[in-house]
C-alpha cells in the first residue's frame, strides 16, 4: 500500500513532465516535508495534551513530585517520543529507491531517540533530587552526588549505544573494548571516581551534611555547606563568598565540623585572663574583711576564714609571716568569684562543663582560663555573652587587687655604638 501511494505521487510527477531522476528526488523531498510537518503537528498536539493533563494532576495531587516533573520539562521531552517514533516508521516508506539515504536517516533518528531518552532520564533524576530535598530526612544528604553517578552511567551507556548505531557494531563489543582501555578511562574519570568514593564515605560516615557549618583552613572555607556534588562541595562563607572544595578533600584532609556544637546544649567559651604575677599575694585579715563586702563570695570567705583560722590555731602556726600555715590568696578568691559569677549567669549552661582553671605561668603572667558553655549557640548572641562576661571580669580585677598583664608601651629605647 505504501509502495502504491509512493508510485501514485511519483507517476503524477512524471506526468507533469519531470524526468525520472528529478521526479524521484522531488517525490522524496515532498514526502520528507510531509513527514516532518506531520511529526511537528503531532508533537504540538501531544505536548498540549500532556501539559494540560500534567498541570491538572499536579494541582490535584497530594504530593509535589509531579510539580517537579513539570518544572524539569519531563512532559515536554516525553511529547517528542511519539513523533520521533512515527518518523522512524515513515523512513522506509519515504526513501523507496534510496536505500543508503534511508540507512543514514534511520541512524540519525535512532541517535536522536537515544539522546532524547537520556534527557528524559536526566529530567526524571533531577525531579527526584528536587523532591527529596523537600523531605527533612534527605534534605541534608548529598543526593546530588548519587544522581550524578547515575547520570554518568546513563551517558556512558548512551554514548556506547550511539557508537553501536553508527558503526553497526554490537554494544557488548564496546564494553569489551572498555575493559581493555580501563586504565585510560580511570585516568580520564579519576576525579569523578574519587568524588564518588568520597561522596559515599561522607554519606555513610555522616561526616558532612548540607547546612553544616564547617571550617577548612586549607581552602579558606568557614561557613555553611550549601551543595554537595560528585566532584565539589560548595561552602558559603560568612562574608557571603563561595568556596569550592574537592569532595575527596573531605576524607583526605582535616577539617572542622561545628554540627556537634550546634546540636549540643551550648557553645564553648574558652578564653583566659593573663594576670600579672606581681599583683598576686596572700590576703591579710583586713583584706579578707574588705573582700567580704563582695556579696557573691561573702559566705565563702566567712566559712573559709573560719576553717583556716581553726587549722592555724590548732597547729600553733606562727602568723608573723604570712607564708606560714594556710592562707587565702587574692587570685584564689578571684577564681572562686569567677566560678560563682558564672554559675549565677543566666546565659551560661549549668548542665555542661563549667570551670575556671589556672594554666602554667608564662613570661607574660599567669593565664586564668574560663571554660564554660553559652546556652545561646547563635554566633551574634554567643559573642555578646562572652564579651559581657569578660567585661565584668576585667572590671572586677581591681577589687581583688589584681592586674592584667600589658606590654609596656611608650618606653623609649636607645642604642649606642
Amino acid at each position: 500500500m505504501n509502495d502504491n501511494f509512493h508510485r501514485i505521487l511519483y507517476n503524477y510527477l512524471i506526468e507533469t513532465g519531470l524526468s525520472e531522476n528529478v521526479a524521484a528526488y522531488v517525490n522524496l523531498a515532498i514526502l520528507m516535508v510531509g513527514a516532518l510537518v506531520l511529526a511537528w503537528f503531532l508533537d504540538l498536539i501531544i505536548w498540549k495534551v500532556l501539559r494540560s493533563v500534567s498541570l491538572k494532576l499536579a494541582r490535584k495531587s497530594k504530593t509535589n513530585f509531579d510539580n517537579f516533573l513539570v518544572a524539569n520539562r519531563v512532559p515536554r521531552y516525553v511529547a517528542h517520543i511519539i513523533p520521533l517514533s512515527i518518523l522512524v516508521e515513515l523512513v522506509p516508506f519515504g526513501f523507496i529507491g534510496f536505500d543508503y539515504g534511508a540507512q543514514i536517516t534511520l541512524k540519525f533518528l535512532n541517535v536522536l531517540f537515544v539522546i532524547l531518552t537520556l534527557y528524559v532520564v536526566k529530567s526524571v533524576f533531577r525531579s527526584i533530587n528536587d523532591y527529596l530535598k523537600t523531605k527533612p530526612r534527605f534534605r541534608d544528604k548529598p543526593m546530588g552526588s548519587y544522581i550524578q553517578v547515575f547520570m554518568i552511567f546513563a551517558w556512558v551507556v548512551g554514548i556506547f549505544t550511539i557508537f553501536a548505531i553508527i558503526t553497526e557494531i554490537q554494544v557488548w563489543k564496546f564494553f569489551t573494548a572498555l575493559g581493555a582501555g580501563s586504565a585510560v578511562i580511570l585516568l580520564i574519570f579519576k576525579d569523578s571516581i574519587l568524588g564518588l568514593v568520597a561522596s559515599i564515605q561522607v554519606s555513610i560516615n555522616d561526616m558532612v551534611r548540607i547546612g553544616d557549618w564547617i571550617s577548612f583552613d586549607k581552602f579558606g572555607a568557614d561557613g555553611n555547606v550549601v551543595e554537595i556534588s560528585l566532584a565539589t562541595v560548595k561552602v558559603q562563607n560568612f562574608d557571603n563568598t563561595i568556596t569550592t572544595i574537592p569532595t575527596y578533600a573531605l576524607i583526605s584532609d582535616s577539617f572542622k565540623n561545628w554540627r556537634g556544637m550546634q546540636e549540643s546544649g551550648g557553645r564553648r567559651m574558652k578564653r583566659a585572663l593573663i594576670i600579672s604575677q606581681k599583683s598576686i599575694r596572700f590576703l591579710s585579715e583586713t583584706d579578707v574583711l574588705e573582700f567580704q563586702k563582695i556579696q557573691l563570695i561573702q559566705p565563702y570567705l566567712i566559712t573559709r576564714s573560719e576553717q583556716i583560722s581553726t587549722y592555724n590555731t590548732a597547729n600553733n602556726i606562727n602568723k608573723d609571716l604570712a607564708i606560714n600555715g594556710r592562707n587565702l590568696t587574692n587570685i584564689g578568691v578571684f577564681r572562686k568569684y569567677v566560678i560563682d559569677y558564672l554559675q549565677n549567669h543566666s546565659a551560661v549552661n549549668k548542665g555542661m562543663t563549667l570551670m575556671v582553671r589556672q594554666l602554667a605561668p608564662t613570661p607574660q603572667g599567669i593565664p586564668l582560663e574560663v571554660y564554660a558553655f553559652s546556652s545561646d549557640k547563635r554566633w551574634e548572641n554567643y559573642e555578646y555573652v562572652m564579651a559581657d562576661i569578660f567585661d565584668h571580669l576585667l572590671a572586677a580585677l581591681p577589687y581583688f587587687q589584681l592586674q592584667v598583664y600589658e606590654i609596656p608601651v611608650g618606653v623609649a629605647t636607645t642604642s649606642s655604638d
